[in-house]
């Protein structure tokens, strides 16, 4: 396995990664697109999966979206994810002009909240050949309410009119939350779970010191309005791998198995795991070994079967 940094333009900011080739191979590989959730950079884990792809014979393209980590952007900590899925799709682009890559043999994998991602460029972008979602935002709206709870709900929403005021007043201006927090009842917070705040915490401390928890309160707003439901009924003929850990109540796995249901494809497998949590599959190695391994064979065979 070979990585290399590489750079590519997204509608005029620079993004950039790192692109893992697999050994020993004088042909033309497959390759994936590989981003994560919610302020996540490019050492988060992502490099576990890319390394096992490369294992098995497809490359993969890990990147930090902009804003995030080292790719350039205005607007440090605030995630779009109309702009996100933009990054995705142009990073698809450079894989098409790189050489040793077969730009007939692309994928695209996403966790939390690009695992929603990938399933809308699963039904609107056929240059991908084959998705993996692995515990997948499927419906912002609803995921916010019940996370929040109704008090906690009314407090982000005052947060949230608050700085569209503040932006209407001064469009430099902005006010950013915590990603999340030790201490949900007395600090809004994105995702109010402590142990998210814990397992990002020790991850920064050990492989991905330019994480921040922080993201814009805007970015909350507009995860208001994200929904792939309306997408996923359109991937028709996509190879899709949905990973949902039981009893997921980040992400929601009922959200997450309702939108898998909805999937019109025969070329889909839901795969549930079994004792595990939303946030074991960042810090128990032996959870993401299991995930890395159902997520490798799945590429494996809709992108690479010959080596089967």
């Amino acid at each position: 396995m070979r990585r290399e940094d590489i750079e590519f333009d997204s509608e005029g900011t620079r993004i950039r990664g790192w692109l893992y080739r697999p050994e020993n191979t004088n042909r033309d590989t497959p390759a994936v697109v590989l981003a994560g959730g919610w302020c996540y950079v490019r050492e988060l884990v992502m490099p576990y999966y890319a390394e096992e792809f490369a294992k098995a014979g497809i490359a993969a393209l890990v990147f930090d979206y902009r804003n995030f980590g080292v790719s350039d952007g205005d607007i440090r900590q605030h995630i779009d994810p109309t702009a996100q899925i933009r990054d995705y799709q142009n990073a698809l682009s450079f894989l098409e002009r790189t050489n040793g890559i077969d730009a007939d043999r692309l994928g695209a994998w996403g966790i939390s909240y690009s695992g929603g991602h990938v399933l809308v460029l699963a039904a609107t972008d056929p240059r991908v050949k084959a998705v993996v979602s692995q515990i997948p935002v499927t419906d912002g709206y609803r995921n916010m309410r019940r996370i929040h709870g109704t008090m906690g709900y009314r407090k982000l929403w005052q947060a949230i009119l608050e700085d569209r005021q503040l932006r209407f007043d001064d469009p430099s201006k902005r006010t950013y939350l915590p990603h999340a927090s030790v201490t949900p009842d007395q600090e809004l917070s994105s995702w109010p779970f402590p142990e998210t705040r814990t397992t990002f915490a020790a991850l920064q401390q050990t492989e991905a010191p330019l994480y921040q928890n922080s993201s814009t309160m805007e970015s909350v707003d507009l995860l208001l309005n994200y929904d792939v439901n309306p997408f996923a009924v359109r991937i028709y003929d996509t190879p899709t791998l949905m990973v949902v850990a039981e009893g997921d109540d980040l992400t929601l796995w009922d959200l997450e198995i309702e939108t898998y249901n909805r999937i019109p494809t025969e070329k889909k497998k839901l795969v549930v795991l079994p004792h595990t949590s939303h946030m074991t599959l960042y810090s128990d190695q032996s959870k993401l070994a299991v995930a890395a391994a159902h997520a490798a064979s799945w590429f494996t065979a809709e992108l690479n079967p010959e080596i089967q």
